[in-house]
C-alpha cells in the first residue's frame, strides 16, 4: 500500500504498509541513566531465563496480529545491543519460526556505543538487522556524564563509523537537549558533529524529569534546576534549523529524517497500524483494544514459565480511538486528516473543536489545509497541549 501526501507543495510517496509490527522489549541495561523512567534491570542473572521467556511468549502471542507478513521488527529495552550472540541468534531463529517476514522488512536494533564491538556488529549484521538506533545522546563527556550514561564521546563517534564501514547504510542516533550541563554552543557542537557523520536518521528529545528517576528525586532535593522551558525552545528551535540546513525532514516533532528514511516501525504506530509487544512492560495494539505487560522481570517470567502472558487489558471506544488519532497525527508532517476521521468515526471535529481551532490558526500555531490540520514550528511547541485542546469529550 502506499500512501500518498502533499507537503511543502511537492509529491511526498510514503510507503507506510498496512502489514502488522513486532516489537521486542529486552529489559536490561548496564546502569540506570539518570533519567530514564522505562522499564529494566543492572542485575543481568535472569538474562538468559528472560530470553528464552521472550521467545515463548513470541509463540504464545503468534495469533494475536493479523495473519499478514511482518512489516517491521524492533528490539528495544533496555538495552538489546547486550544480549550474547547465543541469545540473540534465539530469539531471531524464534520469530522467523513463528511469523512470515515482508521481503522489505524493516529490522531495528537499539544499541549503546560502548556494546558495538566489531564482533557485535557482525553479529547483527549477519542477523539480519538493517537499521541501528545508537543512543548516542550527547558528543560531549560533561554531558555523558551528567546523565550516567555507560559511554564517551570517543564511543559515540566510533560506534558510528565502525557500523557505517561495515554496511550499515540506515543509522539512527538519539541527541538529548536541555541538558542543564550544556549551554548553545555545546548543543550546536553536537549537532555539527551529528550532521557530519553523514547518518540519515536522527530522534532528538527534550530532557524530560520523570518522578521515579534519579534527576526526579534530585530536583525534589532541590539538586538541580528544573529543566528552563525557554532554554529548551531555544535549543529546539536551533535544532529544527540546523537539522533542516543539513537536508534533514522533521517528519515527526522529535524525529528527522534524510531522503525519506522515516523509521517505518515508529510511522506504523502513529498511524495507527496494528503491533505485538513481547516482553515485560511491552504494550500491544490490535486497533481496537491495548495491552500491557507487567513491568516485573520476576512477575513476567514466573507467568510465562505457567503459558500465561501477564498483561492488562485496555478497551479503545470510539472516542478513545479519535483521541489517539488526534494526539499521533498532529505530532506528523502528514497532519491530522480531518476526513479520515468522519469518515471512519462520523466525527466532525472542526465542527465539535471550532472555537480552538480558530483560535491556534489565529495564533499561527496550527494550519489548516485540504480539511487536514497541521501544526506550524511554533506549534510544535504546544504539541500536547493543542492535542489535548482538540480532544472529542463524550
Amino acid at each position: 500500500m502506499i500512501i500518498t501526501f502533499f507537503f511543502n507543495n511537492s509529491l511526498l510517496l510514503l510507503k507506510l504498509s498496512i502489514l502488522p509490527s513486532l516489537y521486542i522489549h529486552v529489559p536490561f541495561c548496564k546502569q540506570a541513566c539518570h533519567y530514564c523512567d522505562f522499564h529494566f534491570s543492572v542485575n543481568q542473572n535472569n538474562k538468559k531465563e528472560i530470553v528464552q521467556a521472550l521467545a515463548k511468549e513470541i509463540t504464545l502471542q503468534k495469533d494475536y496480529l493479523p495473519a499478514s507478513p511482518l512489516q517491521t521488527i524492533y528490539f528495544g529495552g533496555g538495552t538489546p545491543s547486550l544480549l550474547d550472540e547465543s541469545e540473540f541468534s534465539y530469539l531471531v531463529n524464534t520469530i522467523h519460526k513463528t511469523f512470515s517476514l515482508s521481503s522489505n522488512a524493516e529490522i531495528t536494533l537499539e544499541a549503546n556505543p560502548d556494546d558495538l564491538t566489531l564482533e557485535k556488529l557482525h553479529l547483527f549484521k549477519k542477523s539480519g538487522i538493517n537499521r541501528l538506533s545508537i543512543g548516542t545522546q550527547s558528543f560531549q563527556d560533561i554531558c555523558l556524564k551528567y546523565l550516567n550514561r555507560a559511554h564517551n564521546a570517543t564511543q559515540a563517534q566510533q560506534s558510528i563509523l565502525e557500523a557505517q564501514n561495515l554496511g550499515f547504510d540506515n543509522i539512527s542516533i538519539d541527541l538529548i537537549y536541555a541538558i542543564p550541563v550544556a549551554d548553545h554552543k555545546t548543543w550546536q557542537q553536537d549537532l555539527e558533529q551529528a550532521t557530519s557523520l553523514q547518518i540519515q536518521h536522527i530522534s532528538a528529545y527534550c530532557l524530560t524529569i520523570e518522578e521515579q528517576t534519579v534527576f526526579g528525586r534530585m530536583l525534589q532535593r532541590n539538586q538541580m534546576p528544573p529543566i528552563d522551558d525557554e532554554f529548551a525552545s531555544q535549543q529546539f528551535n536551533t535544532l529544527i534549523n540546523h537539522l533542516s540546513q543539513h537536508e534533514f525532514e522533521q517528519y515527526e516533532i522529535s524525529n528527522f529524517a534524510k531522503n525519506q528514511s522515516y523509521s517505518q516501525h515508529n510511522s506504523n504506530y502513529w498511524i495507527k497500524n496494528p503491533y505485538l509487544g513481547i516482553g515485560p512492560s511491552a504494550h500491544s495494539y490490535n486497533g481496537t483494544t491495548r495491552q500491557f505487560n507487567v513491568a516485573s522481570n520476576g512477575k513476567y517470567l514466573k507467568s510465562i514459565q505457567q503459558n500465561t502472558v501477564p498483561y492488562s487489558l485496555e478497551k479503545l471506544s470510539k472516542i478513545d480511538q479519535v483521541n489517539e488519532y488526534i494526539m499521533t497525527s498532529l505530532r506528523t508532517i502528514w497532519g491530522c486528516d480531518l476526513n479520515k476521521v468522519f469518515n471512519s468515526f462520523g466525527i466532525n471535529v472542526l465542527i465539535q473543536n471550532k472555537s480552538y481551532i480558530d483560535e491556534y490558526i489565529d495564533k499561527k500555531l496550527l494550519k489548516l489545509e485540504n480539511n487536514i490540520l497541521k501544526l506550524t514550528n511554533n506549534g510544535k511547541l504546544f504539541a500536547d497541549k493543542i492535542a489535548s485542546d482538540l480532544f472529542i469529550v463524550e
